[in-house]
């Protein structure tokens, strides 16, 4: 199991919200991203650029440091990149939460089941739960699938 949290700032609802991912992924310079991010949320009326600096003070950041980071843009390209990647899927809110498999050696991900919204614990254990109940069957019939007509005597004339 792997969770992965990409950023999805919708500035048609929230002008500050992609100022604020951003600032984010400069705390994570300092070990700082959870931090950052739940002190972010908790306090959305208060994202205009001007007091991020200050939400990074709070955190325990290296304001200087922050602040250089922020005004790089250093991670627009990676956030944008999020946005392009959630729309390419139709996903246009948040929370959404995707189940997936990871394809190996492409870096993508078999999308299985998309959940919107703020959902209960349970909500998310029936989705798994079909999902690994079908992992199973699908198992359990390549199990016992019969070779096809004319395979088994092929196979036995070749030995």
């Amino acid at each position: 199991v792997k969770y992965v949290f990409r950023d999805l700032p919708i500035e048609s609802i929230h002008k500050n919200a992609f100022k604020a991912a951003e600032a984010a992924h400069c705390a994570g310079e300092q070990k700082k991203y959870w931090e950052m991010h739940d002190r972010l949320f908790e306090n959305q009326k208060g994202l205009e650029p001007a007091s991020l600096t200050a939400h990074a003070q709070a955190v325990g950041l290296d304001t200087t440091k922050f602040q250089q980071c922020l005004d790089s843009g250093k991670y627009a390209a990676a956030i944008r990149k999020d946005i392009t990647d959630a729309s390419k899927i139709g996903i246009s809110g948040t929370p959404t939460t995707v189940i997936g498999l990871t394809q190996p050696n492409e870096g993508t991900i078999k999308v299985l089941r998309v959940i919107r919204g703020a959902q209960s614990l349970t909500v998310f254990k029936e989705a798994l739960d079909t999902l690994a109940a079908d992992a199973g069957q699908k198992k359990e019939e390549k199990k016992t699938e019969k070779p096809a007509p004319g395979t088994a005597q092929a196979e036995k004339g070749s030995r």
